[in-house]
């Protein structure tokens, strides 16, 4: 066996395929681009979807990818088994329509076992193929596998459902008995058996099928190729490694990890093993998701992150590792991966910061995390019951990032057992809840023809014209191609147009299409783009028209000049971020309308005023000082040189544009852009707010709707000026800030008031005291306007010692709250005030909580106060 490291073995694949003609694709970001049936990337194919559907023609049908991947579906299981991940690599190569069966076997068994490539021993290889797939069978044999290694079986059908299917074939690598988990006799140990011996590293999928609504299987017009290889389990088979992580993928992280440990060492202790996986595995996927833009959050991919860091931390804490530790671990994973990945170094600062506050937060929520559990158990315990209930157990996980082993572990040493039927159940309604979240999305389309085989050449000349003549080349009617139009709406192709097509956040052109005699014919209602790269304009048809007719093409000109302005000021808004924020803030999204423009960006942190005062001051400087905006047209290495930014959800061709604002902004872009930065004659920002975990969005205005803005504001100030009788708005200020100092002055004699009122009322109810089983009690209501009230009557009950236990209660405006104080002396005698708290809430229709010294509680019910006294009275007697 040879020995190669991760990275050769990546890099082999690659060159193999690419010696035979395929394309290297880039591994695509992790967060998936206009895919809404995917959280994550989740596959290789995951990003060749759009050319397997026919949405978009590769330039190349043939395809290979080392592709960056996430899967979430099993979290549980990582750790616990020798191949599972959350993040992985799917080496794979493509064909869209070209080669089929024969080259992807022949190709396949050449890269496994020529010297040349991986020199793999080919006795030591198994396929699996599908028994009605006769064609893969007879090519593996051609190629030289022993009929004995051609297994066929059953489920070797790669089928999701309506969409692209067809048969499969498996590969597996013989590791030998000695790597084996189960005994040579035993009915599982076989290729494609529950086994550790026979490794499944490669699966190809011959697409040929359309799988129809009704359930049938359809030919395809074009048969495709799709296949995946894990590159860590085919690393661990080139370093003879007994699970994945004992590779060169994952050893340095877990090295680190023990470091950073109370003396752990890896392959000492099989519990201790388990959390060394999980942090190499977590530390992996979190560096590259928060890379590529992901950032922790409650819901979504946030949710995904910040489970993983939590995971995580519960199993360092579980090594001995106090505080935060796995921001130390990214940079060793940049490391391993930089030959392939080195935008992830490059992002380091960047990715160690979000990971660090996460750790931070998470380590105050770790202890709040014990509290509770400590708590649930101890009540498990009074009630004597003997199984924490379902829902405590999942709010300890889903909440506090404790999995389901830990939380038995503690309940086991206290003699308790978890629910954990319960505990499924709320996992799979939260399962159901984030299935719903992303929709009912088809995860694969079915190829559709219409105008994938359209290929008449449409130019695009809006840059600088927006009035031309057109000629109708392409008729797309009700799902058809057509000479002639019939109905209202139809989608058209031109050899020419000035339409913009809807593209990088900028809306499509409107306009007009017009007869000779300047008549008509149809309205431009919106421009989207052919699989083939052409405008596809959606009329709406006022007269007939056929393919071969000539019209005069016509823009909107006066919106498509608001258009331009927006677009170029999110190019002075990006920079303007960057500038004040720092260079790890980049695009998220945008929007570029006529009337506004909405701009998404990554932060993770706060944004103040005087933060959006000094963007927005950076932009309008920039409009005054007039400066040129040029586009250029050349290849990309020349455009990077040139200092551009690319987006990282973009695709770009050989040649691309590249817009420069003089020399303070440089990006490639494909949209439409104003001559000189004077053109936007101003710029001001309307709103800004959090989107999600780690995105901000601003929403702006240029030229008139900014102006517009402006006098609205304007007005509203007149109008508040007039209502406080100020003649001038230079002085509005200083009123305000009279009426303020006023308006704070009364509050403070009314609080001054209401407190000299609630002490004359706690010299009433403080006298109201009982003896309960031997504990003295005050109780009562009393009339405050606001809980803080309460509290400093429970500060003067303590500061005298009137009693050991005090339960106080008022109606604050519609509403019930309690309070409820115990003595040091009576707390050691296990009566505390949480407990209490929470017999007495009910009461009033509500909940709370506390210190064993202090707790308080709201509900909807203040008439039920009384009752709540009498209550406490008879928590105190059952002691």
């Amino acid at each position: 066996m040879k020995e190669l490291s991760s990275s050769q073995i990546r890099q082999m694949f690659l060159d193999f395929f690419q010696s035979k003609g395929h394309t290297i694709e880039p591994s695509a970001s992790l967060i998936p681009q206009d895919d809404p049936s995917l959280l994550w990337i989740n596959s290789g194919v995951a990003t060749m979807k759009k050319y397997f559907s026919g949405q978009v023609v590769p330039e190349n049908p043939r395809m290979t990818s080392s592709q960056k991947s996430i899967r979430t579906n099993d979290i549980e299981n990582v750790g616990h088994t020798a191949r599972h991940h959350t993040l992985f690599e799917m080496l794979g190569n493509f064909s869209v329509g070209d080669y089929f069966k024969k080259e992807a076997i022949t190709w396949a068994y050449e890269l496994l076992t020529s010297p040349d490539w991986f020199g793999w021993d080919p006795d030591k290889l198994y396929m699996t193929v599908y028994p009605q797939d006769q064609d893969a069978k007879k090519y593996w044999a051609e190629v030289g596998v022993a009929p004995d290694h051609i297994i066929e079986a059953e489920d070797n059908f790669w089928d999701i459902g309506e969409g692209p299917s067809g048969p499969d074939s498996e590969i597996f690598y013989d590791r030998g008995q000695a790597m084996n988990n189960v005994a040579e006799d035993d009915p599982e140990n076989f290729p494609g058996g529950e086994n550790e011996r026979y490794l499944e590293v490669w699966n190809i999928v011959f697409s040929q099928f359309n799988h129809e609504p009704d359930g049938s299987h359809t030919p395809l017009p074009r048969k495709n190729i799709d296949t995946g290889m894990g590159l860590e389990r085919v690393v661990s088979i080139f370093q003879n490694a007994p699970t994945n992580f004992e590779t060169d993928l994952f050893m340095p992280i877990i090295q680190t990890a023990a470091e950073l440990s109370d003396g752990k060492k890896y392959g000492v202790n099989e519990a201790d093993d388990v959390s060394f996986k999980i942090i190499a595995d977590h530390a992996r996927c979190v560096t590259f998701a928060i890379g590529d833009g992901a950032l922790p959050g409650n819901e979504g991919r946030g949710y995904v992150i910040r489970r993983l860091i939590r995971r995580a931390l519960v199993n360092g804490h579980k090594l001995g590792i106090d505080g935060a530790f796995l921001y130390q671990l990214a940079p060793v994973v940049g490391e391993i991966m930089k030959s392939y990945y080195p935008d992830v170094l490059d992002q380091m600062d960047f990715i160690q910061k979000v990971i660090r506050s996460e750790e931070d937060r998470f380590n105050e929520t770790l202890t709040d995390g014990m509290d509770l559990l400590n708590e649930v158990i101890e009540t498990v315990k009074q009630e004597k019951g003997l199984k924490i209930k379902g829902a405590d157990a999942f709010k300890l996980y889903d909440t506090y990032g404790f999995p389901l082993e830990l939380t038995r572990e503690y309940a086991s040493d206290a003699g308790i057992e978890i629910d954990e039927d319960g505990f499924k159940e709320e996992m799979q309604k939260q399962k159901e809840r984030a299935r719903s979240a992303r929709g009912k999305q088809k995860a694969m389309g079915v190829q559709h023809d219409l105008l994938i085989n359209v290929t008449t050449p449409g130019e695009y000349v809006g840059y600088d014209q927006l009035r031309v003549n057109g000629k109708v080349t392409t008729i797309v009617e009700d799902e058809a191609l057509v000479d002639q139009t019939h109905a209202k709406m139809v989608d058209v192709l031109f050899d020419r147009t000035p339409f913009y097509a809807e593209m990088g956040g900028q809306v499509a052109d409107t306009g007009h299409v017009l007869d000779g005699d300047g008549n008509v014919v149809a309205d431009v209602v919106d421009v989207q783009h052919a699989p083939n790269g052409q405008n596809v304009h959606t009329l709406d048809v006022k007269v007939p028209f056929s393919v071969g007719d000539e019209f005069e093409l016509v823009v909107d000109a006066h919106r498509h000049s608001k258009i331009e302005k927006n677009h170029t000021a999110t190019h002075l808004l990006d920079q303007a971020l960057r500038d004040v924020f720092g260079e790890h803030t980049h695009q998220a999204g945008s929007l570029v309308e006529p009337g506004y423009l909405r701009f998404d960006f990554s932060h993770f942190g706060s944004v103040t005023q005087d933060d959006l005062d000094k963007v927005e001051r950076i932009v309008n400087e920039k409009i005054f000082e007039e400066i040129p905006v040029t586009t250029t047209i050349t290849d990309q290495e020349t455009g990077r040189e040139m200092g551009a930014i690319a987006m990282f959800s973009d695709k770009y061709g050989d040649q691309v544009r590249v817009v420069s604002i003089g020399d303070y902004n440089t990006e490639f872009c494909g949209g439409t852009h104003v001559k000189n930065t004077n053109e936007l004659g101003l710029f001001k920002i309307m709103s800004e707010s959090g989107v999600g975990a780690g995105t901000r969005r601003i929403e702006a205005a240029t030229a008139s709707e900014a102006f517009d803005y402006l006098e609205e504001r304007n007005m509203m100030l007149k109008n508040i000026a007039a209502d406080l009788k100020v003649n001038q708005l230079k002085d509005l200020p200083n009123k305000v800030t009279a009426l303020q100092t006023d308006l704070k002055d009364t509050t403070q004699k009314v609080a001054t008031l209401e407190g000299k009122l609630a002490t004359q009322q706690a010299g009433d109810v403080f006298n109201n005291l009982t003896d309960v089983n031997g504990v003295s009690l005050i109780t009562g209501t009393v009339k405050v306007s606001k809980m803080d009230q309460l509290r400093a009557l429970a500060d003067n009950w303590r500061d005298q010692n009137l009693s050991d236990v005090l339960v106080l209660g008022a109606d604050v405006e519609g509403k019930a709250n309690l309070i409820v104080a115990v003595n040091v002396t009576t707390i050691k005698k296990g009566i505390k005030a949480g407990d209490l708290i929470k017999a007495i809430a009910p009461k009033i229709n509500g909940g709370g909580g506390g210190r064993p010294n202090l707790a308080q509680a709201g509900g909807k019910n203040p008439a039920g106060l009384p009752d709540a006294m009498n209550a406490a009275s008879e928590w105190l007697a059952e002691r």
